[in-house]
């Protein structure tokens, strides 16, 4: 059983689905649904169209550069059938969909992480620039108002104290 991938969004395409279109000079592309025929017939690039596997790479939403995906590549050697040598591929496809599923997932959370920091930086920013907005005048009224009173009567002891001792002189 072969399974396929699509030629505009790269996904799979399973025996018994999808669409092939012969060109004229015999080239075939295989689609895994009519949305992405259409875009073809259309000349619309993969690269530009946000749903594709093609434009996620281009944007850096996926990983694309990866070892693993050196596995995945077409070999079109014919192998003699080995019942050992077929067991340890599948046993070695297991392995590698679960690297390639780790990597992926370290991906997506070291661009999710950049995320939180920038969007941290934006709010600090914002904060910083709508300061007077967040502290209201009236903020801190009764501690200033106790200070004060508390300022005034030191004063007036200080004063006191200055007019006993005047008197006490005089």
């Amino acid at each position: 059983m072969r399974i396929e991938t699509c030629y505009f969004c790269s996904s799979r395409i399973y025996p018994g689905h999808g669409i092939e279109f012969v060109r004229n000079d015999s080239k075939l592309f295989r689609f895994c649904r009519a949305k992405c025929h259409a875009a073809f017939k259309k000349k619309k690039n993969p690269r530009k169209v946000k749903w594709t596997k093609a434009y996620r790479k281009t944007v850096g939403k996926e990983l694309a550069i990866d070892p693993s995906f050196e596995f995945e590549k077409r070999r079109n050697i014919p192998v003699k059938y080995n019942r050992e040598l077929w067991g340890k591929t599948i046993e070695a496809i297991k392995k590698i969909e679960t690297i390639k599923q780790k990597r992926q997932n370290l991906h997506i959370m070291q661009r999710l992480y950049k995320g939180r920091e920038l969007e941290q930086e934006k709010d600090i920013k914002e904060v910083r620039r709508n300061m007077s907005l967040i502290r209201s005048p009236a903020a801190g009224l009764k501690e200033r108002k106790a200070q004060e009173e508390q300022e005034e009567q030191e004063q007036m002891n200080v004063e006191l104290e200055m007019e006993t001792e005047q008197m006490v002189a005089n």
